[in-house]
C-alpha cells in the first residue's frame, strides 16, 4: 500500500485545531486500510520512505511551500488538503481593533499577510518560510503550492468552490472530495456511563472549540443571559485572543462552566449530557465538534458561513454570528425541539474516518498514476 507522510504548520500541536484532528484521525484511519502513514511538521525531512507527501493547510503557506518545494526537490508526489477558509466576514464585521478597521481596505490576502507577520514577532513564529512569505507575498505563496499539487482533497464541494473563486488556478487542478467526520467507535452514545458526568452538565448547553473571536462564545454567553439552562465552554483560549477570552470570562454569570481543554477522548461524556451544542462561527469548514455532538444526541445550533450547510442540511438549527437575539432564539428552539434520530444516522451514513480514508486513498492513487514528478 501507499507510503504517505503527512504535513502542516509547525504550531500543528502546540495550538491544535480541526486540522489536527483532521489529520491524526485520517492517519488513523489509513493505516487500519493498510497505508504505512506518519505525520510531521518538519520543514524540510528527508523523503526516501515514502511514496507521497499529504500537505494540510492551505491557510498557512509560509510552511506548506517549503514543504512542498521539499516534496518536488526529492521527485515526491503531493496530495494537498486546502482546508480553506475565509476570514472575509469576520474581520471586517465581527473583529475589533486594527485588523477589523484595515479589513475594509485591504484584500483579504493583504490582511493574512499582515496577521503572519504581527504572529511572527509577537509570538515568535519565524522561520524560512515566513521571509519567503514577507518576500514575496501570501498569495503568491499559496499559487506556488497549488500549482506543485497533483490531487486536492477538499472537504466539500462548498470549499472546492470558495477556493476556486479566490485561487483561479485551483480551478484546473484534479480534486477528490474527501469529508470530515466523526470517531464513531469514540463517540458512541450507548457505551457512555452517564453516571460519571458531573450533574452540574445534564441539560446543558455545550460549546467545544478553540476560544476566539471567530467561533463567537462571547456572544452565546450573552444570548445565555438570563436563560435557566447551565453553559459549559470547552476549549484552549487561542494565544491572540487573550483578551477576548478575559471578556469572555468577564460576562459569564454563574451559570457558565469554563472548562479548559480537554483531550479528545475526554469528550462523549460532555456531549452525551448535553442537550444542545451551539457553534456559532464566522466561519467553518465543517464544525468537526458539531459532527461530534449531532453523533451523539445533541440537537445543533450553527451558522451557515463556510460548507455547514454541506453537512448537515436541514438537520440544525440555524443563526447569524453577529446577533445575540439570533443565536437566543435558535438555542430556545433546539433546545425545546426533541433531536431527530435521523441527524445520527445521517452522520454515520456519511462522515466516518473509515468513509474518508477511502476517498483519501483514492486521491493518492490518483496523484501516482501521474507518475514521480522531477
Amino acid at each position: 500500500m501507499v507510503k504517505v507522510l503527512m504535513q502542516s504548520r509547525t504550531t500543528l500541536f502546540t495550538v491544535p485545531g480541526g486540522d489536527t484532528i483532521q489529520m491524526l484521525k485520517t492517519a488513523e484511519a489509513l493505516r487500519k486500510i493498510g497505508c504505512t502513514v506518519e505525520i510531521s511538521t518538519e520543514l524540510e525531512p528527508e523523503l526516501s520512505l515514502y511514496d507521497l507527501v499529504h500537505l494540510f493547510n492551505l491557510t498557512r503557506p509560509q510552511e506548506l511551500y517549503l514543504q512542498a518545494t521539499n516534496a518536488r526537490r526529492q521527485n515526491r508526489n503531493i496530495v494537498l488538503s486546502p482546508v480553506y477558509v475565509s476570514y472575509r466576514e469576520y474581520e471586517q464585521h465581527g473583529r475589533n481593533g486594527m485588523f477589523g478597521v484595515l479589513s475594509h481596505f485591504l484584500e483579504s490576502g493583504q490582511i493574512e499577510y499582515l496577521k503572519i507577520t504581527a504572529r511572527a514577532i509577537r509570538n515568535f513564529e519565524f522561520n524560512k518560510g515566513t521571509i519567503l512569505l514577507l518576500l514575496k507575498g501570501y498569495r503568491s505563496l499559496q499559487n506556488k503550492i497549488i500549482d506543485m499539487a497533483d490531487v486536492l482533497l477538499p472537504n466539500s464541494k462548498s470549499e472546492m468552490n470558495r477556493a476556486c473563486n479566490d485561487l483561479h488556478r485551483m480551478r484546473h487542478k484534479r480534486y477528490v472530495v474527501v469529508p470530515n467526520a466523526v470517531d464513531e467507535q469514540l463517540f458512541d452514545h450507548e457505551r457512555i456511563d452517564l453516571a460519571r458526568t458531573e450533574e452540574t452538565f445534564y441539560d446543558s448547553v455545550l460549546c467545544v472549540g478553540r476560544i476566539e473571536g471567530l467561533k463567537g462564545q462571547l456572544n452565546l454567553v450573552r444570548a445565555m443571559n438570563g436563560l435557566d439552562w447551565p453553559l459549559v465552554l470547552i476549549g484552549k483560549p487561542a494565544p491572540n485572543h487573550l483578551s477576548y477570552f478575559e471578556q469572555v470570562k468577564k460576562e459569564s454569570g454563574s451559570k457558565v462552566n469554563i472548562i479548559g481543554e480537554l483531550d479528545h477522548t475526554e469528550l462523549p461524556g460532555f456531549y452525551a449530557a448535553a442537550r444542545v451544542h451551539v457553534l456559532a462561527s464566522w466561519m467553518e469548514t465543517t464544525g468537526l465538534s458539531s459532527l461530534e455532538a449531532g453523533v451523539m444526541g445533541c440537537n445543533l445550533v450553527i451558522t451557515d458561513r463556510g460548507d455547514t450547510r454541506d453537512y448537515f442540511g436541514d438537520y440544525a438549527f440555524y443563526c447569524e454570528p453577529d446577533s445575540v437575539e439570533s443565536i437566543r432564539a435558535a438555542i430556545i428552539k433546539a433546545y425545546t425541539t426533541p433531536v431527530d434520530p435521523q441527524l445520527r444516522q445521517h452522520i454515520l451514513e456519511r462522515f466516518t474516518w473509515e468513509k474518508a480514508a477511502e476517498k483519501t486513498l483514492e486521491g493518492y492513487q490518483m496523484a501516482l498514476a501521474t507518475g514521480k514528478k522531477s
